[in-house]
C-alpha cells in the first residue's frame, strides 16, 4: 500500500511539471484589444460591459460595472479604446482598483479621460449605495 502511494505521488508531480507550460502561454497572453478588428461600436460596448461585470473581485466587478452602466453608451471610439485597455491590459485588478480609488498613483500610460471619469465615478460624491453589481435586465436596455 505504501508503494502505491509513492507511485501516485511520482504521476502528480509529472503531470503539474507538464501542464506548467501551458499554462504560462495561457496568462501571459495579455491585452488583445488591438486584435479586434471590425468589431462594430456595438459589440465593443456589449463585450465591454460584460467584462466590466465579470472581474477577478468583487470590488471591481461593483465599480466598473456600474461606472459601464452609466457611461459606455456615452463613451465615444477613442474613450472606449482606452477603457478596453484599462480594464484588459493591466495584469492585476487590484491595480486598476488602486488607481480608481485614487490609493496609487496612476502609472502614465493609463493616465487619460476615461481614468479621470472612473476616479470622480469612485468618489461617489452622491453617496449612492453600491453594494452590488447592477441587475442584469440593464443589459437589454439602451440608455
Amino acid at each position: 500500500m505504501f508503494f502505491f502511494f509513492k507511485q501516485t505521488r511520482v504521476v502528480l508531480s509529472v503531470c503539474r511539471t507538464s501542464l506548467r507550460p501551458a499554462v504560462t502561454t495561457v496568462i501571459s497572453r495579455g491585452y488583445r484589444g488591438d486584435e479586434r478588428t471590425g468589431e462594430s461600436l456595438d459589440i465593443k460596448r456589449k463585450r465591454l460591459l460584460y467584462e466590466s461585470r465579470k472581474r477577478g473581485m468583487l470590488e471591481n466587478c461593483i465599480l466598473l460595472s456600474l461606472f459601464a452602466k452609466q457611461y459606455l453608451n456615452t463613451m465615444s471610439e477613442p474613450q472606449l479604446k482606452q477603457y478596453d485597455r484599462l480594464i484588459n491590459e493591466p495584469s492585476n485588478d487590484w491595480d486598476i482598483y488602486y488607481w480608481a480609488t485614487e490609493a496609487k498613483p496612476t502609472p502614465d500610460v493609463y493616465q487619460s479621460e476615461v481614468m479621470d471619469m472612473l476616479k470622480e465615478f469612485g468618489k461617489n460624491k452622491a453617496m449612492e449605495q453600491r453594494l452590488d453589481a447592477p441587475n442584469l435586465e440593464y443589459l437589454d436596455k439602451s440608455n
